[in-house]
């Protein structure tokens, strides 16, 4: 339990932190999800690589902005964002 005004304040700080970082991290889970199977789909002619590369996109702005505001390492992000970007480029241009 905090027993001075500051430590008082930097646990509601910590709590509110935590809550907005939990809440990005979701979104960016459910977009890498989401564009891992447009991907996949788009590599077995049940989509289209243009919906693939939406979703891919989507994806990155949104590890682009967990970066920015150190929910993910920015290493990591690069990463995911580096391996997402090969799978879409793999698939063939007439898909």
């Amino acid at each position: 339990m905090a027993n001075h005004k500051s430590a008082e304040k930097r646990n509601r700080q910590r709590i509110t932190r935590t809550l907005r970082a939990r809440s990005l991290r979701t979104r960016v889970r459910s977009s890498l999800k989401a564009a891992r199977v447009a991907v996949e789909a788009a590599s077995t002619e049940e989509g289209s690589k243009d919906d693939a590369a939406t979703a891919v996109r989507a994806a990155c702005q949104l590890l682009d902005k967990a970066a920015s505001k150190n929910v993910l390492p920015k290493k990591r992000a690069s990463r995911i964002k580096s391996r997402l970007t090969v799978s879409l480029n793999k698939l063939s241009p007439a898909s």
